[in-house]
């Protein structure tokens, strides 16, 4: 999905209530869009949880994730991975 939708629809979510995480690919847009919280993650397009069959670092990824959930709002809120 475009992430500009994505982050529009998290905000919404947010709005109602709903704790969302975004992950990023590129800051430049993460920080044009502004989502409520985004986890900005160094992988390429098509891999936002990583290498495929890495499920360390998947794992870590979706670690990273939740422990933003626990960040108070409102946003946005953008960490790297490995400083979230």
């Amino acid at each position: 999905m475009c992430t500009q939708t994505v982050s529009l629809v998290a905000a919404e979510a947010e709005r109602q209530g709903i704790t969302t995480v975004c992950l990023q690919l590129l800051r430049v847009i993460a920080e044009s869009v502004r989502p409520p919280r985004g986890l900005l993650v160094p992988f390429p397009h098509g891999y936002p949880l990583g290498r495929p069959h890495d499920a360390t670092l998947q794992h870590r990824v979706l670690r990273a994730m939740l422990a933003l959930t626990n960040e108070p709002g409102p946003g946005p809120i953008l960490r790297e991975l490995g400083s979230a």
